[in-house]
């Protein structure tokens, strides 16, 4: 089955260049809302280098753009491989990106956490680890990257290496650079809650500023740490 899942994957991510995957064993790991799928895909989609590297001092209206372009095809991209998967008796639940800027000033204002983490499924499929402003961080691409994430009832076999703490070691140029002074510097490992290293409020209300201050809208945008960051340069 697990040969099958991957057929049908790389049928769809084209090119494949663009993007990366993988299987995650994530028993015990969700809300209980999600009961019996205890695996998971995870898919990163790269964001385009040369409209990243413009928002060193700030983001545009150029990359803002582009950030829901992507979170837009990943939902799409995402929605037809659960499809077929689904038409050969695999079941699934697909989760979305993103959500709303309406809905994190609502139903998730309080913790800014919402019912599933794709970095969660993207650690525990061996992806990447989890940087020092909340970022997934992989190998490859860096930070550069959107995800999102298939829930699967039967059995998948991670073909990598979960990861349980970063891999950032002494570098701060994300810390530095992060205009909300939102994290601390302190490593991340799964032990390690958010909170501890990374305020998601002071991130907020700074992607909330540059919202109106530079692209003049009601937007959460910044990015600075994402085109910053050395790793997949």
């Amino acid at each position: 089955m697990q040969r099958q899942i991957i057929e049908i994957l790389r049928r769809h991510l084209i090119p494949s260049e663009n993007y990366i995957y993988g299987f995650a064993e994530l028993t015990g790991l969700l809300h209980t809302k999600f009961k019996g799928f205890n695996y998971g895909i995870s898919i990163g989609r790269k964001l385009d280098y040369s409209i990243v590297e413009k928002i060193a001092e700030g983001p545009t209206m150029e990359y803002y753009f582009h950030y829901r372009k992507v979170n837009e095809e990943l939902a799409l991209l995402s929605g037809r491989i659960s499809a077929e998967l689904n038409e050969n008796n695999i079941e699934t639940i697909t989760i979305s990106p993103t959500v709303s800027t309406e809905e994190l000033d609502t139903i998730y204002f309080n913790t800014l956490r919402t019912d599933i983490s794709h970095k969660l499924v993207a650690t525990r499929a061996g992806l990447g680890w989890i940087g020092k402003t909340d970022l997934l961080i992989t190998k490859k691409i860096g930070p550069r990257l959107r995800l999102t994430s298939i829930l699967l009832k039967d059995r998948v076999i991670p073909e990598s290496k979960p990861i349980d703490i970063s891999r950032c070691g002494t570098c701060n140029i994300c810390v530095e650079i992060c205009p909300a002074k939102a994290a601390n510097g302190k490593i991340w490992d799964i032990t390690v809650e958010r909170e501890d290293f990374f305020d998601a409020w002071k991130c907020r209300n700074q992607c909330a500023e540059f919202g109106r201050s530079r692209l003049s809208m009601d937007a959460r945008v910044c990015g600075m740490c994402v085109a910053a960051c050395p790793i997949g340069q």
